[in-house]
């Protein structure tokens, strides 16, 4: 019985995550953490334990779902590179910092965390101003054609890369594989088509998943016979969640992102202080 709800909570931890480039992490890890609290069969779970199985099977979710990206081409491998240098350390350094939280903040401080990163998608946007010539080798342009419109926007590298850098450790720390932040973070702040930013996440959130996880399994924060329970699943799900993106309006994928945060982010909360 177990074994069979690991695999159900690893299809749709993988098909939410990939609709919304946030990885599965930010289902899969509240979902272990409730389990904890109500089943004896869930008595094995720990914070460490539940990032390190978070990341690893965030690794298979991202490469199912680039796969399927990669047929459509909506990828940005430009913008994602830069994320990329930024965020690999600071998941290497997160996932470090990890084995130092305990259960009650660590659900705590996830709540509050994923309640920020929803504020984010009600803020309004502003118009921004256009670069300076002078500067403009330190952004990386793009122009994407997408459902017969071409879209035009620039990533300040720096930046970008800093940014990504923080987000990093938050990914390693909390094992949400980044997309949850990085995905509000590449519509709200850099314009960048809610379409083209869940698939760029998946990218990204492969390779970062890799490192962080890397890090997790030498500091022993791995239950592998549970861990490979969910990868079926997360397989399954993250290629069927690619697919079903492809097929949904840019405004639709975003509000499934916002209610998806919001509810997690109270619940979490709610076990946080109980």
């Amino acid at each position: 019985m177990v074994a069979v709800l690991i695999i159900i909570i690893g299809f749709f931890t993988a098909f939410i995550g990939s609709i919304a480039g946030i990885g599965g992490g930010t289902i899969l890890v509240p979902s272990l953490l409730f389990l904890n609290h109500f089943s004896e069969s869930f008595s094995w779970v720990t914070p460490q334990k539940i990032v390190g199985i978070s990341l690893i099977v965030m690794v298979f979710t991202g490469l199912s779902s680039t796969i399927s990206y990669l047929k459509s081409k909506r990828i940005d491998y430009k913008i994602g590179v830069v994320f990329l240098v930024g965020s690999i350390p600071g998941g290497i350094l997160g996932s470090w910092l990890n084995q130092f939280i305990e259960v009650k903040p660590f659900t705590l401080l996830f709540g509050i965390l994923m309640i920020i990163v929803s504020s984010l998608f009600f803020l309004r946007k502003k118009e921004t101003r256009p670069h300076s010539p002078r500067k403009q080798s330190l952004y990386v342009h793009s122009s994407i054609d997408l459902e017969g419109h071409t879209y035009h926007y620039s990533i300040p590298i720096l930046t970008g890369a800093f940014m990504a850098f923080g987000v990093g450790i938050l990914s390693g720390l909390f094992g949400i594989g980044g997309g949850s932040l990085m995905v509000p973070a590449m519509i709200l702040l850099f314009r960048v088509p809610p379409h083209i930013a869940t698939a760029t996440s998946m990218f990204m959130i492969f390779f970062m998943s890799i490192l962080s996880s890397t890090t997790h399994i030498l500091l022993g924060h791995v239950a592998w016979f549970y861990t490979l329970l969910f990868i079926p699943g997360a397989w399954v799900g993250g290629t069927l969640g690619a697919k079903v993106n492809q097929k949904m309006k840019s405004e639709t994928v975003v509000w499934t992102l916002r209610i998806l945060l919001i509810l997690i982010g109270i619940r979490l909360i709610w076990e946080g202080i109980g």
